[in-house]
């Protein structure tokens, strides 16, 4: 068994240097301006290992090379990650000020989008982890309010267990709202410089609209190879080939 254990943390060790030697090959690629390998490089590891960090140098490769749409996913990928990443949101700013396309989404009520703006704070794991601080919190303040010796601590207990169970819903909504966001991956980034949105799910439908490369599209469902997406008010069928997931 221990050399089983001795095995495995070799393994995992090697890996790891692998990994660090590859990064830094890459950025040294990028430092002396040869973006195209450097983002090769950076695609490899993130097959290997997702990380923030490296979907960040990834998008900054892609932004050199001028290809602001795969840049732009690069960063929305890192920020999945990371939310709370400044440097990222900077960069994704910079580059969603190239797109030509400049679509406000009105699809959902004020209230709702409100609502995923505060879900995105923070990770799905964060989130998760929060709820579950919170429960236990809200378990311990029962304990209080049920064997407390005296009022004063009865009711403390009342209140902050009324109001930790509120906020552990919250912040449990929250995580499976993100997890829910991520493995339908109901958000994509228009790859292909213009695409025309169709009435219906194939060529001989009507164009409704145009997009741009780099723009950000909520897709509903999929038929035949095709999405359904909408962007602002506008809703229609666009090709599969056309978008990328995030």
């Amino acid at each position: 068994m221990k050399r089983l254990y001795g095995i495995l943390i070799a393994m995992v060790s090697m890996a790891a240097s692998t990994f660090a030697a590859d990064w830094d090959t890459a950025n040294g690629l990028y430092a002396e301006g040869n973006y195209a390998d450097a983002a090769a490089m950076y695609e490899e590891l993130v097959e290997e290992q997702p990380a923030a960090e490296v979907y960040y140098n990834l998008g900054n490769a892609y932004y050199k090379m001028g290809e602001i749409a795969r840049a732009i996913l690069s960063y929305e990928r890192a920020l999945r990650l990371k939310p709370k990443y400044p440097d990222c949101k900077h960069n994704l700013a910079l580059a969603q000020s190239k797109i030509i396309d400049n679509i406000e989404d009105n699809h959902h009520f004020f209230v709702a989008q409100w609502a995923k703006a505060f879900r995105n704070l923070r990770s799905e794991n964060t989130w998760f982890y929060l709820s579950v601080g919170l429960f236990w919190l809200f378990l311990v303040c029962t304990f209080v309010f049920a064997f407390g010796r005296n009022i004063i601590v009865r009711k403390t207990g009342f209140h902050v267990a009324w109001i930790t169970l509120l906020c552990s819903i919250i912040t449990l909504w929250c995580a499976a709202s993100l997890h829910h966001r991520d493995s339908a991956q109901e958000e994509a980034i228009v790859v292909q410089g213009i695409v025309n949105a169709k009435s219906s799910p194939d060529k001989s439908g009507t164009d409704l609209f145009i997009l741009h490369e780099g723009t950000k599209v909520w897709v509903e469902e999929t038929v035949n190879g095709w999405c359904s997406v909408h962007v602002g008010d506008n809703v229609g069928w666009v090709s599969g080939s056309a978008i990328e997931r995030i």
